[in-house]
């Protein structure tokens, strides 16, 4: 006989979203989440060769969109093919997001609006939109947020981008109270990886980074995934946490 308390977890999810999944840690989390049986719908502003071999290989268990993450109605759109194509989303992985190159007094006033746009206010809108959904449905979903060591730690040239991953942080918290055990709510902060988006640090920056790392290299998306999918899909209390993977750089 099953144990009654059984009945307040919440089940691994089954239909996950991911946003920003053509690259880079987004393609790796769509790769992952695949090989473990989930069916995976994931879009981003430009579908990558990459993406749309997955597609192909896996009609069944992938959907594929070419969705700028800041164009909800785009978004809304989506969701609903998802739904119609693989049924209900009862899990989401926030990963879209645009970097930074530049110290703040030389930031334009419009792309401080497009980072926090795309980096705060779209997932923050996108994740409404999901949980409406799955609540509505009487779904017991997952979220996954990636944010980024640079909310818990200086680095100069990213004060706008590192102002969004702070807020994503702040609001994985604040969901995870406001949902009362209903979803769980998880933030992963990734350290900093060899791509184009850590790469406005320089190679001198790069490697410090590297040399106050105890575990001597740069994050690798393979040492991110199986915490994400941890998160998505193992039976777990863990919520409203932020989940650090940077080899003990930030400490």
């Amino acid at each position: 006989m099953s144990d009654p308390a059984d009945t307040q977890l919440v089940p691994p999810s089954s239909v996950v979203l991911v946003s920003g999944g053509s690259r880079g840690l987004g393609l790796a989390i769509v790769t992952d989440l695949l090989d473990a049986g989930v069916r995976v719908a994931a879009f981003a502003r430009t579908v990558t060769p990459e993406l749309e071999k997955l597609a192909a290989e896996h009609p069944d268990e992938v959907c594929v969109g070419s969705v700028d993450v800041t164009d909800l109605r785009a978004a809304q759109s989506f969701v609903r093919e998802v739904e119609q194509r693989l049924g209900p989303i009862d899990g989401i992985v926030n990963n879209a997001a645009i970097g930074q190159d530049s110290l703040h007094v030389h930031t334009a006033t419009d792309d401080i609006a497009r980072i926090i746009e795309t980096n705060l206010t779209a997932p923050l809108q996108l994740t409404r939109l999901v949980v409406r959904r799955m609540l509505g449905k009487g779904l017991r979903g997952r979220i996954v947020n990636i944010t980024s060591i640079c909310a818990q730690r200086g680095f100069p040239g990213l004060v706008a981008y590192s102002a969004t991953k702070g807020g994503m942080d702040a609001a994985t918290r604040s969901l995870a109270r406001e949902l009362g055990g209903r979803m769980l709510v998880n933030a992963v902060a990734p350290g900093f990886f060899a791509s184009e988006m850590s790469a406005v640090l320089g190679p001198t920056q790069l490697e410090q980074i590297v040399r106050r790392t105890p575990t001597g290299h740069l994050t690798e998306p393979e040492e991110v995934v199986p915490v994400v999918r941890m998160l998505l899909r193992e039976h777990t209390n863990i919520n409203g946490q932020v989940i650090v993977v940077d080899g003990a750089a930030s400490i």
